[in-house]
């Protein structure tokens, strides 16, 4: 039974949680969690501390023993707002890298919040009208309309708790002017971002992270303990626990039952965000949950391991990669003719290209995406394409994956796949064997339906005597003769990278 780790490093906290894989779904074998305030210098000055750093490092070394004491198969690393935001980020990767061996992956807030999306829905009922998820960490703010299980809208704003603490308020308790500047931020950050929340009417609202954890369990010690209904802790509670903590110190806050006393250094703008946010869209409350970012990362390598229980998931690619085609004024048609043909030749050359399995999905996005380029300029069009995928938000893949993505459209003029070129160079050494192949198999895609008039109907290929025969059947009063042409073309590179000659005839 294989188990996987996923650790979030967080603006405040560092969180690890492990899971084994049984019957089709995770369960927990460990979870472990550590504040560290890595992000408190970065919201003061643009630089993560030496402090920080070489506290967050000696906590992710006591992760790293305990994934190989479990043994874990995969382990993926996420670094969320600190890390986005700092400028000697690359020092603390290296750092990492070289004290775990472990790669760091900074995140984009959408990408943070898809994550959590995925997290939420992969282990809860939620309703079919729209629900909104809050996660309100140390450095930002991740609001999500989901609706049948599917992302409607998301919006990342800077109003993490530990960044606005550490910008607004100075004294403890704080003042009043201090308060009047930092309720101003909040409501213009989220005047900012909000429209599309408040459009889609959310009723049911469920809140992730420290801050919401610790707002419930002061609210249910405010009811001395009666059962609140269904959990909820409302928006007047909200409201009165905001007002009765910006007036407490820090060591009476850590009195009150959930607040830690690390939380209660920050919990006061936390409440302050989750006040605004209640009263802007006029929800009643919010439902705690202890599911996060972390339990998404499993999720999603759950997903990339082929488990069929969370395959429904996959429509979030697929709506970005769709949205991305509209975004860029790809021909749509087209395109899932280019995915349509490429998806027949990985299926029915797998003895011949021997790629591993995933490369299906990268390629299927590759020929959605390759002519995105166009957008930019036909001058140079390759190239841009391989910009653009390499650094839009495309949701669902990683920054890796995205390269790869990029890679495989990058070839498709007259430049082919070599070590030495810039896309390749990033990738490791046995990613360039197989971006090299996929990117062939996504040119004779290109040429299959090269006269974009629909000529070719179907395609079929056979082996024939060592070699690859694609046969072409057109439609109606239909010429194949470009598409042949095409692939005449790329036969000497198909030679060159699979060994074995290839023909194509017109039925």
């Amino acid at each position: 039974m294989p188990a996987f780790a996923a650790v979030d490093i967080g603006s405040n906290s560092v969180r690890l949680k492990i899971a084994r894989l049984s019957g089709g779904r995770l369960h927990p074998v460990l979870e472990d969690r550590s504040v560290t305030r890595l992000g408190a210098s970065v919201f003061r000055d643009g630089f993560l501390s030496p402090d920080a750093i070489a506290e967050t490092v000696k906590v992710l070394r006591r992760f790293h023993r305990a994934v190989q004491q479990v043994a874990a198969e995969s382990v993926r690393v996420v670094a969320t707002s600190a890390l986005r935001d700092a400028r000697n980020s690359r020092a603390f990767v290296e750092w990492v890298r070289s004290a775990t061996g472990w790669r760091v992956e900074i995140i984009s807030g959408l990408e943070e919040a898809r994550l959590i999306h995925l997290g939420l829905i992969s282990s809860l009922r939620l309703a079919s009208s729209p629900v909104l998820m809050i996660d309100l960490g140390g450095g930002s703010c991740e609001l999500t309309i989901s609706s049948h299980k599917r992302i409607r809208e998301t919006v990342s704003l800077p109003l993490g708790a530990v960044r606005l603490t550490n910008e607004f308020l100075r004294h403890d308790p704080p003042r009043k002017p201090e308060l009047r500047r930092l309720r101003g931020f909040i409501a213009r950050e989220i005047g900012r971002g909000g429209d599309p929340i408040a459009r889609l009417r959310p009723r049911a609202v469920i809140a992730t992270s420290g801050t919401a954890e610790s707002l419930a369990a002061v609210a249910k010690g405010l009811e001395n303990g009666k059962k609140q209904q269904a959990a909820i802790t409302t928006r007047v509670q909200v409201r009165r626990i905001a007002k009765l903590l910006a007036r407490r110190t820090v060591d009476d806050r850590k009195k009150l039952a959930g607040v830690g006393p690390r939380r209660a250094e920050i919990i006061v703008a936390g409440a302050e965000v989750y006040a605004e946010l209640l009263d802007r869209y006029r929800l009643s409350g919010f439902r705690y949950s202890p599911l996060g970012l972390r339990d998404g990362i499993l999720a999603q390598m759950l997903l990339d391991h082929g488990a069929r229980s969370v395959k429904q998931v996959e429509s979030e690619r697929w709506d970005s990669i769709r949205a991305a085609v509209e975004h860029y004024r790809v021909d749509m048609d087209h395109a899932l003719k280019v995915r349509e043909s490429a998806m027949v030749l990985f299926a029915s050359l797998k003895s011949v290209h021997r790629l591993p399995p995933e490369y299906q999905e990268w390629l299927s996005a590759a020929a959605m995406l390759y002519e995105v380029g166009d957008y930019v300029n036909r001058n140079g069009r390759h190239r841009h394409t391989h910009y653009i995928i390499s650094h839009s938000e495309i949701l669902g893949y990683t920054p890796q994956q995205r390269r790869i993505i990029a890679a495989i459209a990058r070839y498709l003029g007259k430049s082919r796949p070599v070590v030495s070129d810039g896309p390749m160079k990033i990738l490791p050494p046995s990613d360039r064997v197989s971006v090299r192949k996929a990117a062939l198999l996504l040119r004779l895609a290109r040429a299959i339906n090269l006269g974009r008039g629909n000529a070719v109907r179907k395609q079929r290929l056979h082996m024939r005597q060592g070699g690859v025969q694609i046969e072409l059947y057109s439609g109606p009063r239909a010429s194949v003769d470009l598409e042949l042409w095409a692939l005449e073309k790329e036969k000497d590179y198909f030679r060159e990278v699979f060994g074995r000659e290839l023909s194509a005839a017109a039925v």
